[in-house]
């Protein structure tokens, strides 16, 4: 028994460090650097002054392609970008899974549906995607001009691959961002992702 106790408090203690780990919304945002799909080096810092969209992708999930096929990430991306928001899609899949997709052929992918990211960043390690306890795909998040979280959670409220529920959920990144823009606090700041989980690196 004494063994299982340890065990459990062993458990117990690594959940409460991962939980730790990662950032609430309120607490600074995370610096991260990381390799654009071109090779470029960028810094979450290189940002600081305008609202941040981290947007965690996949094409392999069905989650993602439905918010890609459907229209809805592209134009919630266009809209943003169109207001000076910078938008960072962020890819953790580690190479060696099923549905990974080198970095050009991720650009063609996101490209043949008219997305429009201010970069399209690799994380193959997971190092940027664990540090911000990034779970899902899409698992989003808002950072403000002062590099401060506002926003943690899904794209939508209503958890499902179907593209008929976009047209009835809430978009809770366009929501978000529209209220931080016009200077006020996010409504719901932190709400539940949904998606595929991340193949991270073991």
């Amino acid at each position: 028994m004494k063994l299982l106790r340890r065990t459990i408090l062993a458990f117990a203690a690594l959940f409460a460090v991962s939980a730790h780990a990662a950032p609430a919304v309120g607490q600074a945002a995370p610096e991260f650097t990381l390799k654009d799909a071109s090779g470029k080096t960028v810094k979450l810092s290189d940002y600081r002054g305008k609202h941040v969209v981290l947007e965690w992708t996949n094409p392999g999930c069905p989650y993602v392609r439905k918010h890609y096929d459907s229209g809805n990430m592209p134009a919630t991306q266009k809209e943003a970008t169109g207001k000076g928001v910078v938008w960072l899609s962020i890819n953790s899949t580690e190479k060696s899974a099923s549905d990974y997709l080198e970095p050009a052929k991720l650009v063609a992918w996101q490209n043949e549906r008219k997305a429009q990211p201010s970069a399209v960043l690799m994380d193959e390690e997971g190092t940027a995607g664990k540090t911000y306890g990034a779970r899902t795909t899409p698992h989003m998040y808002i950072v403000d001009p002062k590099g401060q979280l506002i926003y943690a959670g899904g794209i939508d409220s209503i958890a499902s691959s179907d593209p008929d529920d976009i047209k009835k959920a809430v978009n809770y990144v366009r929501q978000g961002l529209g209220e931080a823009l016009a200077g006020k606090p996010v409504s719901a700041a932190a709400t539940r992702p949904y998606g595929c989980s991340i193949k991270y690196k073991s």
